[in-house]
């Protein structure tokens, strides 16, 4: 019909088919259909406070908004939003900040930090704007500087992965993906998500997310975690319903949800000393 969206059917990856497959089983056709749908994605204006909702709606998918309202803001301190950019989950933190909170919205990056920090000045009324900074160093590698550990309060590693429902609907992105590609991004998750523990101060909140269907960029990671700082984090699952549990978090598929996510979300507290 005139306007209609069509599906998009891109170029066939055997590889790709094969991996996925394996990991779904007969549940892969019906969520591979459902990322070849567009994203869910609502308006979203902002918590209650009149003061802090933001200037114009910005377009985010549900599952995104849940993963960013996942972190547990304490009364003052730092907040990190790690890997921020395009900063849909900034906006979602920065309008529910307390008054004693600021929030480091860091992005590598410096095109995608171009693009964060427009979004940040078209959205965010100029009294949040002045409360969030943008900054560019690597988040993974921060985590060697002494001086920076236990400095924030509260970290979200939205972390870049394979995100599957932008290479299904690319031509160029599904001919060029390999199986080795979550092997990769598993690394560099590890990178990310290691160094933020050291970041994260003494009875900090940290959220891990993805928006990956692979366990291997999810649960893997996380367990990895859980395994090697035993003593320092402690589990705290995910306050939302929506999606399915998994070994160390939850996972919001769009086949039984309506068409959101993907999105996983693993959340974690420091002990205090």
């Amino acid at each position: 019909m005139p306007g209609q969206r069509k599906k998009l059917i891109p170029t066939h990856n055997s590889d790709f088919e094969a991996y996925y497959t394996k990991i779904y089983g007969k549940r892969w056709q019906a969520l591979r259909e459902s990322l070849l749908e567009e994203n869910a994605a609502l308006p979203y204006s902002g918590g209650n406070h009149p003061d802090r909702r933001l200037l114009k709606p910005y377009m985010l998918d549900r599952a995104s908004i849940l993963a960013a309202q996942s972190l547990r803001l304490p009364e003052e301190g730092i907040i990190l939003d790690a890997c921020a950019a395009p900063g849909g989950k900034t906006l979602v933190i920065a309008s529910v900040l307390k008054p004693g909170l600021t929030l480091l919205s860091n992005e590598l990056s410096a095109e995608r930090r171009r693009r964060l920090s427009k979004v940040l000045d078209e959205h965010l009324p100029p009294e949040v704007r002045e409360r969030v900074t943008v900054s560019g160093f690597d988040a993974a590698a921060i985590g060697g500087k002494k001086s920076e550990h236990s400095r924030f309060a509260g970290i979200l590693l939205d972390a870049p992965c394979s995100s599957e429902r932008h290479v299904i609907n690319s031509e160029t992105a599904l001919s060029q993906w390999k199986p080795a590609r979550p092997r990769f991004l598993a690394r560099r998750q590890w990178s990310l998500l290691s160094s933020a523990v050291l970041l994260l101060r003494p009875g900090g909140s940290l959220v891990y997310a993805t928006c990956a269907l692979s366990p291997e960029e999810n649960d893997a990671v996380v367990s990895r975690l859980r395994e090697k700082y035993e003593e320092a984090m402690v589990p705290d699952p995910p306050d939302f319903v929506e999606g399915e549990a998994t070994e160390c978090g939850r996972i919001i598929l769009p086949d039984v949800c309506g068409g959101m996510g993907p999105m996983y979300v693993a959340r974690f507290r420091k002990r205090e000393l």
